[in-house]
């Protein structure tokens, strides 16, 4: 006898025992009276007895098929039991969870929001690329990335995080020792501190007029990373237009001083990509919803 055949057989059977009607039955597994009646037919066949007993007011379970039922039913609750177990391992996401962020995104909003949904889903397994650059998703296996600035023509779908402004940034001691900057056209007599990213003409947005502008300024020093610009700036070495929220805590304590304080320089936006054609996973959503909430709280 096979039972893999008689599997599907057995929980039809359970249906039409359970409601003792082929019509509730069908209804119920989505299958026409006739076809149900059909495999019944096929599962008496099988077994060579009689389960079903047809009267005018339905069907009747003879006493071989009520010993079947009672066996049955701990086959379809285990099946049922084992499916929803299947859908909770679905539900709660699990395994690898890669993401690449820019170099200094991770102190104060990355590193929150993947604390809360490492809290939020403990079988994630999560895997931090800190870079500059862009980073395409499929090649380097990423379940998500934020990417400042203009984006690439791609396949991904770029959710809008937030702008960043930059601002004109120098330490009390360097201030001190140089001459006084209340004019734009005064920094070219400054050291000027600068990133591949910052060309030499740069654009300049000022505040009391909303008009954009470009200042040709040459650079003094260059680095590679924003966090190389901030400790050059706490060391006395030079001034730089620096995102504002990055320098936060330094220009509280005044270990900054925000110099023309009427001009800001680019509003770099930020996206957060994956490679998702309809509906994210939970546990994209939730991130891309923290990462939202954190640099929204770095930038008030």
């Amino acid at each position: 006898m096979n039972t893999i055949k008689l599997a599907p057989l057995l929980l039809i059977f359970v249906e039409v025992a359970n409601k003792r009607s082929f019509s509730a039955a069908a209804k119920k597994l989505g299958m026409s009276k006739s076809a149900v009646s059909q495999q019944i037919k096929r599962l008496e066949q099988e077994i060579g007895q009689q389960l079903l007993a047809r009267n005018t007011r339905g069907v009747a379970l003879t006493a071989v098929g009520q010993t079947l039922l009672n066996r049955s039913e701990l086959l379809s609750e285990h099946l049922s039991q084992t499916l929803n177990e299947l859908d909770q391992v679905k539900a709660e996401p699990s395994g690898s969870f890669k993401v690449a962020v820019p170099p200094f995104f991770e102190q104060h909003i990355v590193i929150p929001a993947l604390k809360q949904l490492c809290l939020a889903y403990p079988k994630l397994k999560p895997e931090l690329v800190i870079s500059g650059q862009w980073q395409d998703l499929r090649e380097h296996n990423l379940d998500a990335a934020i990417f400042g600035g203009d984006l690439r023509d791609s396949q991904y779908r770029a959710l809008a995080i937030g702008k960043v402004a930059e601002v004109f940034c120098a330490s009390p001691r360097y201030l001190q020792r140089h001459q006084a900057i209340t004019e734009l056209s005064q920094l070219s007599q400054h050291q000027y501190i600068a990133t591949p990213w910052q060309q030499q003409h740069i654009q300049l947005l000022e505040v009391s007029t909303k008009q954009a502008q470009t200042l040709n300024l040459e650079h003094g020093i260059k680095t590679n990373t924003l966090s190389t610009v901030l400790e050059m700036l706490l060391h006395d070495m030079g001034i730089a237009l620096f995102p504002a929220f990055l320098a936060q805590q330094q220009l509280a304590n005044q270990q900054l001083i925000q110099v023309l304080p009427n001009y800001q320089g680019r509003a770099w936006q930020f996206y957060f990509l994956h490679a998702y054609q309809g509906d994210k996973p939970a546990h994209v959503e939730r991130f891309y919803q923290l990462i939202c909430h954190y640099f929204k709280q770095r930038n008030s």
